[in-house]
C-alpha cells in the first residue's frame, strides 16, 4: 500500500473500490425496497458464492424506493444499484452533471400499473375519470399517470388523487375510500393479498398494455465509478444476472434463500410475487426470443421521451447516455432457462 493511500484510509475517507486481496473488491450495493421477491437475485449471489467466485466482497442494503437509488449513487453513498429506469431518467435529466447509467436491464417490462376492483364499474382505464385514487405523492406510476391517461385516451384531470403514505395504500381502497390506486405491480398486488384482497378481484391496467412501453427494473452504476472500475462493474452485472437466472429457474429454492436471509418472510406469498414479476414484467415475447437485457435503442428513446414529457424536462438525454451493454456477460448465458419458457 503507498503512503497516498494509507493517509485516505487513514483520513476516513470512502475509497470507489478497496482491494481486499489479488483481484478481489469491496462493492456497495443498495436494492430500492425491503428484501422480497424481486430483491432476492442479489441475496442469491451472496449465499451460493456467486460474488465470492468472481472476487468481490458485496455488501447489499436495502433501499426505500426506486426514486432514491440514483440519489445514493449519485452522492456516492453506494458504488451500485437496482431500481426501476423510470425515476432514474427523471433523476438524470433533472440533473444532468450527476451521470447515473443503466448496466442492466433485469425487467424488460414496467411494473407501473392502476389496480381497481374486478366486476367494478371500472372497465376500462377510460373509466377511471370521475374517479378517487389514492397513492404516495412519489409515487412512480402516480407521476407517470398524465401519460397513462393521453396513452390511454382520457382526461387525467378528472381524476381526484388522494395522497397517502405507501403503508395506507392498500388498507384505503380495501376498506373501499377510495376506488383505486397507482402502484407497482409486484408489490401492491401482493399488499392486497395479505390484506384479503386476492389475485381475481384485482383489476391491473398495465402502463404499457396502452402503448407507453417503457422499460423496469435495472442495474445501475454512475459513469465515473464504471469508468474507474470497469473490471469490478462486470464481474458484478456477471454475478448478479447470474442470481437472477438461478431464480428464474428455481423459484422455490429462491424463496428459501430469501427466507434465510429474512425469517419473518412468508415464503408462499413471495412466490406470488416471484410469479407477477416475471409474468408482467420478465417474461416478455421480446426476452423470450433474444434473452435478458436485450435493450432496443430506439424503443429506450421512446421511454425518455415519455418521462420528459410527463415532467416538462427540456435536457437532450439520449438511449446510449442511459444505458451501456458493455458489461453485460456472454449472451448465452443472458438466455431465459427451459422451465421459464
Amino acid at each position: 500500500m503507498t503512503a497516498s493511500r494509507r493517509s485516505v484510509i487513514a483520513a476516513g475517507l470512502a475509497l470507489p473500490s478497496l482491494a481486499l486481496g489479488q483481484g478481489t473488491a469491496r462493492v456497495r450495493f443498495t436494492m430500492d425496497w425491503a428484501f422480497q421477491a424481486p430483491q432476492t437475485f442479489g441475496l442469491i449471489a451472496r449465499e451460493r458464492g456467486f460474488f465470492r467466485e468472481a472476487g468481490l466482497d458485496v455488501t447489499i442494503d436495502r433501499g426505500q424506493g426506486s426514486g432514491g437509488v440514483p440519489v445514493s449513487l449519485a452522492g456516492g453513498t453506494h458504488d451500485m444499484g437496482y431500481g426501476d429506469l423510470s425515476p432514474t431518467l427523471r433523476f438524470v435529466a433533472e440533473n444532468p452533471s450527476r451521470d447515473v447509467v443503466a448496466i442492466a436491464m433485469l425487467h424488460d417490462l414496467s411494473p407501473l400499473c392502476v389496480i381497481t376492483r374486478e366486476g367494478g364499474p371500472i372497465r376500462n382505464p377510460r373509466d377511471l375519470e370521475g374517479k378517487r385514487l389514492a397513492a404516495p405523492e412519489f409515487d412512480a406510476a402516480r407521476q407517470l399517470f398524465p401519460a397513462f391517461a393521453s396513452a390511454a385516451g382520457f382526461d387525467a384531470s378528472k381524476v381526484t388523487f388522494v395522497s397517502v403514505t405507501p403503508a395506507l395504500r392498500e388498507p384505503l381502497f380495501v376498506r373501499r375510500e377510495v376506488d383505486g390506486i397507482t402502484a407497482s405491480v409486484q408489490t401492491s398486488t401482493m399488499a392486497l393479498v395479505g390484506l384479503g384482497m386476492q389475485m381475481p378481484e384485482q383489476k391491473l391496467f398495465m402502463y404499457n398494455d396502452v402503448g407507453l412501453d417503457l422499460y423496469g427494473g435495472a442495474l445501475l452504476t454512475t459513469r465515473g465509478y464504471m469508468q474507474r472500475n470497469p473490471d469490478v462493474v462486470k464481474r458484478m452485472v456477471a454475478a448478479l444476472m447470474r442470481g437472477f437466472v438461478a431464480q428464474i429457474a428455481d423459484p422455490a429454492a429462491a424463496m428459501e434463500t430469501l427466507r434465510r436471509a429474512e425469517p419473518l418472510t412468508d415464503t408462499g406469498l413471495e412466490l406470488q410475487r416471484h410469479n407477477v414479476m416475471m409474468s408482467r414484467m420478465v417474461l416478455s415475447d421480446h426476452v423470450r426470443r433474444n434473452g435478458l437485457s436485450s435493450v432496443v435503442p430506439a424503443r429506450l428513446e421512446k421511454s425518455i421521451d415519455v418521462v420528459k414529457t410527463a415532467f416538462n424536462l427540456t435536457s437532450t438525454l439520449t438511449a446510449a447516455q442511459i444505458y451501456t451493454p458493455e458489461f453485460l456477460p456472454p449472451a448465452e448465458q443472458l438466455r431465459l432457462p427451459t422451465s421459464a419458457t
